[in-house]
């Protein structure tokens, strides 16, 4: 599809000149390439940076490209006859300039790492020990070898990149799991019944889970089976249970994190779209020793199962 009715997306205008420019609309030719190189993947800095070096602001810019960007997708997904994909409301552990330490009630947290774009919260003492080990001892004895979405039809399947074995726990499931999903709706700030069933995994030693994206493509044939119930995933939350000997932490790699794998503790991300602009890109890097417990629960746009 043509790319040039979306290039003369307009900026605010914000009192300033842009060298080599004389108003602040995104040239034709400049647009097609922003939406070339987002489809591509490539990291927000380098499709802001023929604007910087023309003149424009940072926010200015960030502005422009998402604008532009999120009209793309919003003609592609009509044209296509999918969902338009907007922002929509997310969970959100803290706002900003929040204590660093979040009273839970039966818990407080501390806020170790707390990052803007990807919007990335890490968290320490989200879980006590003897929960981390109720958990493992939960899950043990029915691991099977975990399985990611196929977007072809919305099943369930065997991937090379995710190595990890798991076991799926329904949502309320017993007093443990209760507990747990109360708190992290209250952390959270979204009903307990927007959110998918702790999952807990384990990886051995060499296991990993390759770069990927916790949200269903929106493009993909299996994802509106997907969508029917709850919609969306807008956020994660992955705890840890266990810390590894050696390897295992939590890689964001289009901003060059990674988070240590840690007892107990916990790292959250949001995506308000399902688009890589939300550079929520992430991974599970290789157990270089030991193993690697943890539990994951995704979060949903609306309503995923009934009050427990």
């Amino acid at each position: 599809m043509s790319y040039a009715t979306h290039a003369d997306t307009q900026l605010p205008h914000v009192g300033m000149h842009c060298s080599g420019m004389t108003n602040t609309s995104i040239p034709a030719d400049l647009g097609d390439w922003i939406i070339a190189q987002a489809i591509a993947g490539h990291p927000p800095e380098h499709t802001l940076q023929p604007l910087l070096e023309a003149g424009w602001s940072e926010q200015d810019a960030i502005d422009a490209v998402e604008a532009l960007v999120r009209a793309h997708v919003q003609a592609h997904a009509q044209a296509h006859g999918l969902p338009v994909p907007v922002p929509v409301r997310v969970p959100a552990p803290l706002q900003a300039d929040a204590s660093s330490l979040l009273d839970l009630g039966d818990r407080q947290v501390q806020v170790l790492v707390s990052l803007m774009l990807p919007r990335v919260v890490v968290l320490g003492g989200l879980l006590a020990d003897d929960e981390c080990d109720a958990l493992i001892a939960l899950a043990r004895p029915q691991l099977a070898r975990s399985r990611t979405v196929d977007n072809r039809d919305g099943s369930e399947i065997v991937h090379a990149a995710r190595t990890s074995h798991s076991m799926a726990l329904q949502p309320g499931q017993d007093a443990l799991c209760q507990r747990i999903e109360a708190r992290i709706a209250q952390l959270l700030e979204w009903p307990v019944e927007h959110g998918e069933g702790l999952q807990v995994l384990r990886y051995a030693t060499g296991a990993q889970y390759a770069p990927h994206y916790d949200y269903f493509e929106p493009d993909a044939p299996g994802t509106p089976v997907l969508l029917q119930h709850g919609g969306q995933r807008v956020a994660s939350l992955v705890m840890y249970l266990n810390t590894p000997e050696r390897g295992g932490a939590t890689r964001f790699p289009d901003v060059h994190l990674d988070v240590a794998a840690v007892k107990g503790n916990a790292v959250f991300f949001s995506y308000d779209r399902p688009h890589p602009m939300t550079r929520t890109l992430h991974a599970g890097a290789p157990v270089l020793a030991g193993e690697k417990w943890v539990a994951t629960k995704w979060l949903r746009e609306r309503p995923l199962h009934a009050p427990t």
